[in-house]
């Protein structure tokens, strides 16, 4: 037996318990296969990650990425959340700010730089999609019949795989997201990532602050709670009304991932299938180059992920916390 370091993180989220959980093993060099995904089917958490010494030049760590039953090539909130605790294990990346991950994808950039919560605010660049194109008829029927829908509920539909083989389907709002039942033995076989805008959704293309974070956590309808009182010293009174009167819309869409077959069917906050949905929803018009994302909701988590769009490509950024810190026993 070996004792090795070990975190459990949170992504997604600068709140611990409000993201997507990962099990992260450091030192990971020598463990066999079987007993990587072993340990990630013990664990029972959407993705388990295995930091191994690099092989590839210019990387500053291989990672390998199970679910409870398979390995993928490449995940995002997997990605990000090995990045935070490779970094806050007493790793220094070759390039100050930008970490490299070695993985069967290739090469993929994760910007990262401390958060004022002990945390890291991480950035992955949204990799290239591998397969592309609306649906097949039979696949989206499939879809449909596993998520009670009409096909006058899509607006688009796309395969958005850029390592997990996401369809993805745009339906018309965000409360249409929130209300679906899977029925996960009909979605058996099939990864499907469906999002909706927000009504009142509006500009939220900044990076958000701790506040912003946590202060709508109550559903589908939250974007039509009080805000808070206001300071409204110095304001005309009917200024001081309308600030109060609507908060606006938690984020700029609502996403959710169905995974069925895996331990966790539905998945509280996805970065491989918010990158595919980016990189479809920016090239075809249907979202702004910098959008937010709300995801977890359902689940009783706050995951918020912010897309954004530069010279270099289209980035997936949230932050990154540490829950659990340790060793494990493995061999």
């Amino acid at each position: 037996m070996s004792l090795r370091p070990y975190k459990q993180v949170d992504v997604f989220t600068a709140t611990p318990y409000y993201g997507n959980a990962l099990a992260v093993v450091l030192d990971a060099d020598g463990m066999a296969d079987e007993e990587m995904l072993r340990f990630a089917n013990w664990m029972n958490l959407a993705e388990t990650t295995f930091v191994l010494r690099p092989t590839q030049p210019g990387a500053d760590y291989r990672v390998r990425i199970f679910t409870t039953t398979t390995e993928l090539p490449f995940a995002g909130h997997p990605t990000l959340g090995t990045a935070h605790a490779w970094l806050e294990a007493g790793g220094v990346p070759s390039r100050p700010g930008v970490v490299v991950q070695e993985c069967p994808a290739g090469l993929i950039e994760v910007r990262a730089h401390a958060a004022d919560d002990d945390g890291h605010w991480l950035a992955l660049k949204a990799p290239p999609l591998v397969r592309t194109g609306p649906l097949e008829d039979d696949v989206l029927e499939w879809a449909l019949s596993g998520l009670g829908l009409a096909r006058a509920d899509v607006v688009a539909h796309q395969w958005i795989a850029n390592g997990p083989q996401w369809a993805g389907l745009m339906l018309r709002d965000a409360d249409t997201v929130l209300a679906l039942e899977p029925d996960f033995a009909v979605l058996e076989g099939l990864e499907v990532g469906v999002i909706g805008p927000h009504a009142s959704h509006g500009a939220h293309t900044g990076r958000y602050r701790g506040a912003a974070r946590t202060a709508r956590r109550k559903g589908a309808r939250a974007e039509l709670e009080p805000l808070p009182a206001p300071d409204t010293a110095g304001l005309p009174v009917t200024a001081a009304a309308f600030q109060s009167a609507v908060a606006s819309a938690p984020a700029d869409f609502e996403v959710r991932a169905f995974v069925p077959g895996e331990g966790f069917p539905e998945d509280p906050a996805t970065g491989s299938l918010n990158a595919g949905f980016a990189v479809w929803l920016t090239r075809d018009g249907l979202a702004p180059e910098h959008y937010t994302v709300r995801q977890g909701t359902r689940l009783g988590r706050a995951g918020l992920i912010e897309v954004s769009t530069d010279a270099e490509g289209i980035w997936i950024a949230g932050e990154a916390v540490t829950c659990i810190d340790g060793t494990v026993r493995t061999g």
